[in-house]
């Protein structure tokens, strides 16, 4: 493979230009909109000429091609974020001290993905215990033996929550936690107890507030640890205006990860390992995705990988995609064919919901196969996600955010928006 150095998907990114918090309308912030060329007298401009103008969200179904499918994640953002104070000590130190030690060492927890069950419906649905892939913050400080919280549930009892932690693989750990009350599910667990993580650049504590604004008007299948925040713009009106252009909906879901996160820290991207992450997509959505292909909208990055992944999954009839699978060899099935052999192999193997995992990495010279255009926000320099923009619109990313760093654009997850058009 052709090196990728992260060095040319750099642009400089002030502090202020990060928008700490969201606009008070949703649907209100602004929208970027991109062409790659305009037609002149039937002649379309060459590659690389692309044009940016600009609106508010509001109007996003004006851009959208007329009869198209607009598809987007229905994943919920869950509270993954666990505070425990390690037990008190003995100590013979001064009293002073003594007090310091029985406050006990502060160590967060942060649920990344079950591991059993491995299902996420059924591990945030357990009443019983269940093992999830964490990072721990402070881990020093848990050297040994469990840790405990007690929690207030929604009936108002008092609840014992313990973690025990088992394993490391790198700088997580599988982290069992367990409870007494088989009335109470891990899910309301995380609710009565656990902190919504807010993305880490915004520099801030989560405010009660970030409960209602970071989660999109349609989540509602727990297990992500962030949102995807392209879907943070869209309300009922929005929806509603797209319904009324004849502009059609769907969903499918994949569970945001931590990784999202993740600085490319290699010189050239290609050395990168990217997260993986987990997928749903019910067989009536990839049908619906056969109907409409040549004006399929993808709502964020992770709908786009969620679409993308498909095709790689009916071409090697396998619900997993490895970072490099769209690169190492050729496929020659058209997008039609693929997704009709993936909707085969689910008959044969009896799934009416495909889950499934991908790895995929959508970068600079990656063919798209799916997704026409993509509703997404302004990310991070040097980010897989902007080596993804960049490949969506033909390497003239520049061009796009440019712009939107000349005319007061807000970035990042409580950012601004925009529509890309695939070159």
């Amino acid at each position: 493979m052709n090196p990728i150095y992260i060095a040319d998907y750099n642009y400089p990114l002030p502090d202020e230009r990060i928008a700490k918090y969201p606009i008070a309308e949703r649907d209100h912030s602004k929208l970027l909109v991109y062409r790659p060329y305009v037609q002149r007298d039937n002649v379309p401009c060459t590659k690389g000429q692309g044009v940016v103008t600009e609106d508010h969200f509001y109007n996003v179904g004006e851009y959208i091609i007329p009869g198209s499918l607009l598809i987007y994640n229905n994943t919920r953002v869950i509270q993954a974020r666990l505070e425990f104070h390690k037990k008190a000590v003995e100590s013979q130190k001064s009293q002073v001290e003594s007090e310091a030690v029985s406050q006990g060492a502060r160590i967060e927890v942060f649920c990344l993905e079950p591991l059993e069950p491995h299902d996420y419906q059924l591990s945030l649905g357990s009443t019983t215990g269940c093992v999830w892939k964490c990072m721990v913050g402070n881990a020093k400080k848990w050297k040994e033996g469990n840790l405990s919280l007690i929690l207030t549930t929604k009936e108002g009892s008092e609840l014992e929550l313990r973690a025990y932690k088992e394993a490391q693989t790198g700088n997580t750990y599988a982290v069992r936690f367990e409870w007494d009350d088989e009335k109470v599910s891990f899910a309301e667990i995380l609710d009565a107890a656990g902190e919504l993580p807010i993305p880490p650049y915004l520099n801030r504590k989560t405010e009660e507030s970030d409960k209602r604004t970071y989660q999109t008007v349609y989540s509602r299948i727990k297990g992500s640890v962030a949102a995807p925040t392209a879907g943070l713009h869209f309300t009922e009106r929005v929806l509603e205006d797209l319904r009324n252009r004849g502009i059609e909906t769907d969903e499918v879901t994949l569970h945001v990860g931590a990784g999202t996160f993740l600085p490319v820290k290699t010189a050239d991207a290609n050395e990168h390992t990217m997260h993986t992450e987990i997928i749903a997509v019910n067989r009536a959505t990839i049908e619906h995705i056969i109907s409409k292909l040549g004006k399929i909208v993808a709502v964020g990055t992770t709908s786009m990988r969620t679409l993308e992944s498909l095709y790689f999954m009916g071409c090697k009839k396998s619900a997993e995609v490895a970072q490099f699978d769209p690169y190492e060899q050729e496929y020659t099935l058209s997008t039609r064919e693929a997704l009709q052999s993936l909707l085969d192999w689910m008959d044969a193997t009896g799934q009416e919901t495909l889950h499934g995992e991908t790895q995929i990495m959508i970068k600079p010279g990656y063919e798209f196969h799916v997704v026409d255009q993509l509703i997404t926000n302004f990310h991070q320099p040097q980010s897989t996600l902007l080596l993804l923009v960049s490949a969506f619109v033909g390497g003239d990313w520049k061009t796009i955010y440019d712009y939107a760093l000349a005319h007061d654009f807000r970035f990042l997850s409580y950012g601004d928006s925009s529509i890309l058009n695939r070159v």
